[in-house]
């Protein structure tokens, strides 16, 4: 990296190191599809780092650059991806009696708490649904590497059994838009997919 901790008159606490950390989470955030260039800027000089602990400006340089390379990419990729793909099985999800959410919070107690919003803004008990389905922001980041992509799931009851049959119709919907879900119908090994192009198109700024 040409960059280092002193541009101009400023020194920046953070070293060579911290800076190849923050690139490759800039590179996650810009391929992950689901933030804008400001949104990433704001995490990464606000929630990540603070402000006099980086140089903010090669924070955006960078974040364009990514951005800039990203939308050159999308020119090339089919008309329909993976992620569309996936996008059209939540979807058929959500038509049913199963809640699904994509990119729900950071770990799998933050995505338990969007379900629960979700199912008491639906009704609850009287909305008719039975299960939940959800991937995390760690999720998100192991897929965007190229990782396996876990499903979490389960019955709004907490019935294990209930939880199965859930589990059965998550698996029928993303087969039928050419998934191959990896699961053992038990509560002892998690749905997941393997091999998936992680190809979602970028969020406009502005949005």
């Amino acid at each position: 990296m040409e960059e280092d901790s002193q541009v101009g008159d400023e020194e920046f606490k953070m070293t060579e190191e911290d800076y190849e950390d923050v690139l490759m989470a800039i590179r996650g955030f810009v391929y992950s599809g689901y933030d804008t260039a400001e949104r990433i800027y704001e995490v990464v000089t606000e929630e990540m780092y603070e402000p006099e602990d980086i140089d903010v400006g090669w924070v955006r340089d960078r974040i364009a650059e990514l951005f800039e390379a990203k939308l050159a990419e999308e020119k090339t990729w089919p008309a329909i991806t993976d992620c569309d793909r996936l996008d059209m099985a939540f979807e058929e999800l959500n038509r049913s009696v199963i809640i699904a959410l994509q990119n729900a919070g950071m770990t799998q107690s933050d995505g338990w708490d969007d379900v629960r919003e979700v199912y008491r803004e639906r009704g609850g008990r009287t909305s008719g649904i039975e299960g939940y389905c959800f991937y995390h922001g760690q999720d998100l980041e192991r897929v965007v590497m190229g990782d396996i992509l876990y499903l979490r799931f389960g019955a709004m009851d907490q019935d294990e059994n209930h939880g199965v049959t859930v589990g059965k119709r998550i698996v029928a919907i993303l087969k039928s838009h050419k998934f191959e879900p990896e699961w053992n119908e038990t509560f002892q090994q998690s749905m997941h997919i393997r091999g998936i192009d992680w190809k979602r198109r970028s969020v406009p700024s502005g949005t």
